[in-house]
């Protein structure tokens, strides 16, 4: 089929901001679907207008009904970068649209901010958590944040206050490129809500107060900065283990026997746009690593209840890693593990108990792979004298799948 949709940027000002080019395709469009606010002209008893609405699956489904019709879609600045053109492409084979982007809310922030986009980090929580900002949180950091509407900058406020960066700068810019756009400037632990629009951009300089947490996104946070019963792999195991399961950007985890999520989340900070699914039994540990995803930046991070083994077909498919944190003597529950791990996937497994161990010993010998032993020592008092005390000796058996298994 030949090309028969149009994806064009607009800006704050609507279809005043398109080119003679763009302006004729909307003249000439059969059918033009956007947002209220980009097409005044437009609405009314216009038969070609479709007014764009929630939820997107249903936007999705009524744009692919309009395949062989003169269609264009009005988008927000540049479709591609968190908008509808990088999710049609999931859609609609690639010869059949064009995308026509104007400039980014986050260049534009950026210009107005006098800030280098490509030492900033651009989020945007518009329809998704504040929490995503966590992984961003830390002294220094300058964020641009798309919003939702007004109310997102108090709650983002709000976060940073929590985290400890109350004194951290904040510039809303309302309406960029609008015959209206204006700006409100103040800190986090004195926001007020007086002249914020509901179409802004924020802007983040992060600044910590002196106690505040420093949460890195290199794997190895403390173990105080999750919430745990205890069954919380250690700070140095977990960044033993976080190496040899090798986070890249954009790829997959099976976190199994999670406990309180540590791996998994820590995975999904290591990289960009690295995914992770945990799997757990315990519904109390559940709500651990529903907190524990939320304060470390990982909200995305997927959750499966029950016995691992019954519920594998929840999880994305061919993860590229998986860690078995828990049950590592389950034969028919390695099995399927194995047999779902992509080639060239990594498999690591720790085990605290002679069982366990002996099972990482058999694993070695069907499988080959590595073996190793980790031991801990922390500080600790006896009367005046200070001494090393061990923790639990660590058996990590580790193994990269290969292309014939």
């Amino acid at each position: 089929m030949s090309k028969w949709l149009d994806v064009v940027g607009v800006t704050a000002k609507g279809l005043a901001s398109l080119n003679s080019e763009q302006q004729q395709m909307v003249d000439e469009a059969e059918i033009v679907v956007g947002p209220p606010r980009s097409l005044p002209k437009l609405r009314g008893d216009d038969p070609r207008y479709v007014e764009w609405q929630a939820p997107l699956d249903n936007m999705i489904e009524q744009i692919l009904s309009f395949s062989g019709k003169k269609t264009v879609i009005l988008a927000t600045g540049d479709p591609t970068w968190y908008g509808i053109g990088a999710t049609l492409t999931r859609y609609i084979p690639l010869d059949e649209f064009e995308i026509h982007p104007a400039p980014s809310a986050f260049s534009l922030a950026a210009a107005r901010m006098k800030w280098p986009l490509q030492n900033t980090a651009c989020v945007s929580v518009h329809g998704r958590p504040v929490d995503l900002l966590n992984a961003h949180i830390v002294p220094g950091n300058r964020i641009l944040a798309l919003t939702s509407d007004a109310t997102t900058i108090e709650a983002i406020a709000k976060l940073l206050v929590q985290r400890k960066f109350g004194q951290s700068h904040l510039t809303v810019l309302n309406a960029m490129g609008g015959d209206t756009e204006s700006k409100v400037e103040f800190t986090a632990n004195t926001y007020e809500s007086h002249g914020i629009g509901n179409l802004n951009t924020v802007a983040i300089d992060c600044v910590a107060d002196e106690d505040a947490a420093l949460l890195p996104p290199l794997p190895g946070l403390p173990d105080s900065a999750f919430v745990s019963d205890g069954q919380l792999t250690k700070r140095e195991v977990r960044a033993a283990t976080l190496a040899k399961l090798v986070p890249l950007m954009g790829q997959h985890l099976w976190d199994v026997g999670a406990g309180s999520g540590s791996v998994g989340i820590e995975w999904m900070r290591a990289a960009p746009r690295a995914t992770a699914t945990a799997f757990e039994k315990s519904t109390a540990r559940i709500d651990m690593i529903k907190k524990n995803r939320d304060v470390l930046g990982t909200p995305g991070l997927k959750i499966v209840e029950g016995e691992a083994r019954a519920h594998l077909n929840e999880a994305p498919p061919m993860p590229d890693a998986i860690f078995m944190g828990g049950d590592v003597g389950n034969k028919e529950l390695f099995d399927a593990l194995w047999a779902a791990l992509k080639p060239g996937g990594r498999f690591v497994a720790n085990a605290v108990t002679l069982d366990g161990e002996a099972a990482l010993l058999d694993r070695l010998e069907q499988k080959g792979g590595d073996l190793a032993r980790i031991d801990v020592s922390h500080l600790d008092h006896v009367g005046a004298h200070k001494v090393l005390r061990p923790k639990m000796t660590v058996t990590q058996w580790s193994i990269v799948k290969k292309a014939d298994e």
